[in-house]
């Protein structure tokens, strides 16, 4: 096993050379360029735009630049930030915790729901609650993200007024977990949703190919309860295919993230790097879209390992 993940590892490094070419690439090509947010400011003269220029070092080609910021990447040093002059990591790092906060109940939640409802919608085929089921799963899956978060803001914050809909804390107010808790409630069912429909049809899917199999009627056929039946033999069996869709879930739900954060105002690394991209701050954006690249890599492993834990036939030589 561990030969194996440090082969993986060692391969990743060229899949994620190319990833941080397009990215870096892409980045250049913005509207406006690097430099996007100085030129919408009338008080940078053309001379101090050239002095940026060179500073920056953007005079030079743009694979020069890139192999220089390549050089520091590999270093940790992922530049500076054009809007406060703080490292881009120390930007980033400081968000870090709020979309940990909000990734984590969401992902906590659309996973203890999607098996739930998963599992009963197998183990009940065809019947009302299945089809019930069924057509919310694709409703949810055909739903915009940022069209969810409206509604849900409306209706139970500015209607019902149940719940705060902006922020993670009451502004003015020292913090309390009571209060970071209530601001939680809204952006994390709505992201959890961004998950839930199609994470529920994978684990019913799964569990609809397992439970027909011969081994499930002699583990019934044993007398065996019907719980430990689901549970035991049938939901250990119906995971592995279920796990790739989870792990990489985990991963993108940054995207979700940044609609969800943004609608919601909550302060992580989603509504940093809408920020950014708006403002034109591309070493943030090219930092953010990086490390997102590198925890989608990095997952796919983490996938890989988790087969051979589900499934002892699997073995990794």
């Amino acid at each position: 096993m561990a030969t194996f993940i440090v082969r993986r590892l060692v391969l990743s490094i060229p899949l994620l050379f190319g990833i941080t070419v397009v990215i870096f690439f892409l980045a250049h090509h913005l509207p406006g360029g690097p430099l996007a947010m100085y030129l919408n400011t009338a008080s940078v003269t053309p001379e101090q735009l050239q002095h940026l220029t060179v500073q920056l070092g953007l005079d030079k080609p743009v694979y020069v630049q890139y192999a220089e910021w390549l050089a520091r990447a590999v270093r940790g040093d992922l530049g500076h930030s054009f809007g406060d002059g703080r490292a881009v990591v120390e930007v980033i790092a400081d968000r870090v915790p709020a979309t940990l906060e909000l990734m984590g109940a969401a992902f906590t939640l659309s996973v203890v729901l999607a098996f739930c409802i998963g599992i009963l919608s197998a183990i009940r085929r065809d019947s009302l609650f299945d089809y019930v089921v069924t057509v919310l799963s694709y409703a949810g899956m055909s739903m915009p993200i940022f069209w969810l978060g409206i509604l849900v803001i409306m209706e139970f914050g500015a209607r019902l007024h149940w719940l705060p809909t902006a922020g993670m804390g009451t502004p003015g107010q020292p913090f309390s977990l009571a209060d970071n808790l209530r601001h939680l409630v809204l952006p994390t069912c709505v992201l959890a949703a961004f998950t839930l429909a199609q994470e529920s049809r994978y684990v019913r899917s799964s569990m609809l190919d397992v439970i027909g199999q011969d081994y499930i009627r002699t583990a019934r056929a044993k007398g065996l309860a019907e719980r430990a039946v689901v549970l035991k033999h049938a939901l250990r069996n119906a995971l592995i295919p279920v796990v790739t869709v989870l792990t990489l879930d985990a991963a993108y739900l940054l995207s979700g993230a940044l609609v969800t954060e943004t609608v919601f105002a909550w302060p992580g690394m989603g509504r940093l790097f809408y920020d950014s991209l708006r403002e034109g701050n591309y070493p943030v954006v090219v930092g953010i879209a990086v490390m997102v690249s590198v925890l989608v890599v990095l997952l796919n492993i983490v996938a890989d390992v988790l087969y051979a834990v589900l499934d002892p036939r699997i073995k990794y030589n």
